[in-house]
């Protein structure tokens, strides 16, 4: 260590941040790229098949969920359908709107694997209310 030796340390960290993988993707925006979403909050789509996941352990129970394609960009995603008997009221072809379900650090949350999405809207009805029987499902 010398004299203007703060310098030289300045400039090593500022050099070696880029080999944090946390650092890149905050930098670069890499999450918003890569997200089906284009960083909006919620996306409309059309309902291609409707299927069921295994919950994670200790956990034993089928998610039901459904695969959209999203109409901005195409991209297929899975989407968990929320409430009891809610797939009932989703059928093919349907269009739905979806958002982000708000797990850690935009993962997946609670026991169901690999799925970031969930159902609120089908044909422009909320999802909540169409199980609840508050309000019947649109004809389109």
């Amino acid at each position: 260590m010398g004299l203007k030796n703060a310098l030289k340390l300045k400039k090593n960290r500022k050099k070696f941040r880029w080999s944090d993988r946390k650092y890149v993707v905050r930098t670069l925006d890499l999450y918003k790229k890569s997200d089906p979403l284009e960083g909006a909050n919620q996306a409309k789509g059309i309902v291609i098949q409707k299927i069921q996941k295994e919950a994670k352990q200790p956990n034993s129970a089928m998610r039901k969920c459904c695969k959209v394609q999203l109409t901005k960009n195409g991209k297929i995603v899975t989407a968990f359908i929320p409430g009891n008997l809610a797939q009932k009221f989703i059928e093919e072809h349907d269009e739905v709107l979806i958002e982000r379900i708000g797990g850690k650090q935009g993962r997946t949350k609670g026991d169901i694997p690999g799925v970031r999405f969930k159902v609120i809207k089908v044909n422009d009805q909320p999802l909540h209310l169409l199980w609840k029987g508050k309000i019947e499902k649109g004809r389109r």
